[in-house]
């Protein structure tokens, strides 16, 4: 995504300005809810969105 823009760095800058914990989340991060959702330990959770996106949506 970023390598195909003019400036990649800006966009990152840019980014990262608006993401509530000033980082980008890393892909361990998002398999631990897709794991925990696939999981017996999910077995109640029905018709939810579940964001894993470190608050950026709450905004």
């Amino acid at each position: 995504f970023f390598a195909s823009r003019e400036d990649p760095e800006a966009v990152r800058r840019s980014l990262m300005e608006r993401h509530p914990i000033n980082r980008f989340g890393k892909p361990e991060e998002v398999a631990e809810a897709v794991l925990w959702l696939a999981s017996d330990s999910s077995s109640f959770v029905t018709g939810v969105a579940l964001p894993v996106d470190g608050g950026l949506t709450a905004w």
